[in-house]
């Protein structure tokens, strides 16, 4: 490799790719390629990256199999930064595995972290879990120490384990130091921001105030019975019930928890679940059977008990309950959710770390950017959809994953 290759390939490692392209702007053999590749990525110009490392990747010969694979691990990460979920993940796990069988064991370990950051974007924190374990940091450069336990911090955030997502976080920390980059000194910032800013609203005996991440694990790990409007489950002693997919029945346990330890009329249920303004037999016919599904599905947790005006909530085993709201009420917080880290986002790669339908969050979007909170640009595919991180938006208690605890 020639002295100018070495002298890009380091200022890109120390985080400077203008200094690498002043040494192969002017060079189109296979690795000024890559390398310019690279330097354009960092410089945030993605989609001329991309061109640039698929004619590096062609360009180097068939017995340049290692170098074909850093491309590959390149343009991978890429996709995630641009949030290409539709990216094919078997081919990072061969390129992965080619740089393993040629001694490359740091770019092997950074297309691991970003299987792993892929995995934990659409919320698969088991298996992001399982890859991350057997990745060994210690022997890793700097910079590729803070992506590992950026990761981790992530994963211990999803999970509700603050103790451990600050650890990662001071690790990360010392690590960006010791790399001297700027950029993941910051990014280290933003992600520890996460555990300094109001994560969601505890509603209590009609008083509310906001809560913290490491709060909100207290809360759910305390004897009091938790209606978490979050997730849409209610907690008690470890145990929950999901009602993710019973809206009417979470509506009616919120209105009964936020009332708590009074009742709600009828007439208010039926307005707030309902939505019905003139309330007749059916709609009194429908409240019952829903409170009857609602008691069946609290059994183990609480009783739904009828008052002379309306109904109220008993819980079985703790002397009180909360309601764990988001700090910013929004019909499509979940969305929302995704795009306030900042990133531009594609709609199918939004509904596939939703697990939602393409058309369901093309409505969704629509409907965001006519009220103005979200904003496109690009047309068809190469749509993009950002908003700036909204104030205390509840960026990780919305987005998928399994419950804490699981």
């Amino acid at each position: 490799m020639d002295s100018l290759i070495t002298a890009a390939a380091r200022a890109l490692a120390a985080g400077d790719p203008l200094g690498a392209l002043k040494r192969v702007a002017l060079r189109d053999d296979a690795p000024a390629l890559a390398l310019r590749g690279i330097a354009m990525a960092q410089l945030g110009d993605l989609d001329r990256a991309k061109a640039l490392l698929k004619s590096a990747a062609r360009a180097f010969g068939p017995k340049e199999a290692m170098a074909r694979a850093r491309c590959v691990v390149a343009e991978a990460e890429i996709a995630l930064v641009s949030r290409d979920l539709t990216w094919p993940a078997k081919s990072l796990d061969v390129a992965r595995a080619t740089l393993e069988a040629h001694g490359d064991h740091i770019n092997a370990a950074h297309a691991s972290n970003l299987e792993v950051r892929r995995l934990l974007l659409i919320g698969r924190l088991d298996e992001a879990e399982r890859i991350l374990a057997g990745l060994d940091p210690t022997p890793l450069p700097p910079a590729s120490r803070v992506a590992h336990e950026l990761v981790a911090a992530g994963i211990a955030i999803r999970r509700l384990q603050t103790k451990a997502a600050r650890a990662a976080l001071v690790r990360a920390e010392h690590a960006a130091r010791e790399a001297a980059i700027p950029a993941l000194s910051a990014e280290v910032e933003r992600a520890s921001l996460l555990l300094i800013t109001p994560a969601a609203r505890l509603i209590s005996r009609g008083e509310e105030r906001p809560l913290l991440l490491d709060e909100v694990e207290t809360l759910l790990a305390s004897e009091a019975l938790v209606v978490d409007a979050c997730r849409h489950v209610v907690w008690n002693a470890g145990v929950a019930v999901s009602l993710a997919t019973r809206p009417v029945l979470f509506a009616l346990a919120r209105a009964l928890s936020e009332a708590w330890p009074g009742d709600v009329s009828r007439g208010t249920l039926l307005a707030r679940t309902f939505r019905a303004k003139h309330a007749d037999e059916s709609h009194r016919a429908r409240l019952r059977v829903e409170i009857g599904r609602l008691r069946a599905e609290l059994r183990a947790l609480a009783d739904v008990r009828a008052t002379k005006r309306g109904f109220a909530l008993a819980p079985r085993h703790t002397r009180e309950i909360v309601v764990l709201a988001p700090p910013v009420e929004e019909q499509h917080a979940p969305v929302l959710a995704f795009l306030a880290d900042g990133e531009s986002w594609s709609s199918s790669a939004l509904a596939i770390a939703l697990g939602a339908s393409p058309r369901t969050v093309q409505r969704a979007l629509e409907q965001l950017a006519a009220a103005g909170k979200v904003q496109s640009y690009g047309r068809g595919r190469a749509r993009r959809w950002m908003t700036p991180p909204v104030p205390g938006f509840p960026t990780i208690l919305l987005l998928p994953g399994p419950l804490p605890g699981n």
